[in-house]
């Protein structure tokens, strides 16, 4: 009986050389590489790079913006009440000589509620320009005109002139846009006036708390009042308040307004709306 083993052995030998064939042209043939893994490793480094655009936007996005005081009038420190400063430049008191006795804070506005703008040192030689209402503060700069600040008067000696020469002055504070200002309500039991808003939210480096500055009425004058009012951060949610004490007997009217403070400066303020003070009827009337 004769074996036919030559086309077999052909025949296996041809179909393992048509499967590597087939097999290597599967490895080489780009066509079908593109369905299969670059396809995965694609849609891999698209989402990768957007991530990283989006993480590159935030950050330059939360990077924090400062204007300039000049370019935002309106956020002069006035008060609400009509005042004038007596003089024109022309005839403006001369700045007067003072000596630092102590080293000390100087700060953006007169009240050590203010934000922290540099320090003095003892003995220094400066000019003062101006002062507060009641003179408790006054508006201070170097010899040479610039960079102004306010310190409190206990701690300057005036070698010549006096404190009552220096005009009145309502200086600029430094604005930021970073965050916005709160909105505020006002409610009177009797003299005590409770000021309420709602918390402005602000990062941890940021956080500053609030300014109120108010022109109160006590003992018979209306005084200006710089509150600032920073609870834990944890704190600084829902409704926030203060009190503060508000008589009769003053000629001008009480009011206030409030910022959301924060390292780079001061929001825009909010009015808040202040209740007027209400006689009692006594029997009889």
């Amino acid at each position: 009986m004769t074996t036919h083993t030559a086309p077999l052995n052909f025949f296996r030998a041809f179909t393992v050389s048509l499967l590597l064939v087939l097999i290597s042209s599967a490895c080489t043939n780009p066509l079908a590489n593109s369905y299969t893994t670059p396809v995965i490793q694609t849609i891999q480094v698209t989402q990768l790079a957007t991530i990283l655009v989006t993480q590159e936007v935030t950050r330059v996005v939360e990077i924090p913006v400062t204007v300039t005081p000049a370019d935002t009038p309106s956020y002069t420190f006035t008060p609400s009440f009509n005042s004038t400063i007596s003089g024109s430049p022309a005839s403006a008191p001369e700045p007067l000589e003072i000596t630092i006795l102590e080293h000390s804070d100087c700060m953006y506005g007169p009240g050590l509620g203010y934000l922290y703008k540099y320090s003095v040192f003892t003995d220094n030689s400066m000019v003062a320009i101006g002062r507060n209402m009641d003179g408790s503060w006054l508006y201070i700069q170097n010899t040479d005109g610039w960079n102004p600040c306010w310190i409190q008067a206990t701690l300057v000696k005036f070698p010549n002139g006096d404190i009552n020469e220096l005009p009145l002055i309502y200086s600029k504070l430094p604005y930021s846009n970073q965050y916005q200002s709160p909105d505020a309500s006002a409610h009177r039991d009797g003299i005590e006036v409770t000021i309420s808003w709602k918390a402005v939210g602000m990062s941890l480096d940021d956080y500053r708390g609030y300014l109120i500055e108010a022109w109160i009425c006590q003992g018979g004058a209306l005084k200006f009042v710089p509150i600032s009012y920073v609870p834990p951060l944890a704190n600084n949610i829902g409704s926030l308040s203060v009190k503060v004490t508000d008589e009769s007997g003053c000629t001008m009217p009480s009011s206030a307004r409030i910022y959301s403070a924060q390292k780079q400066g001061y929001s825009d303020w909010n009015n808040v709306p202040w209740p007027t003070y209400q006689t009692t009827a006594t029997p009889g009337d």
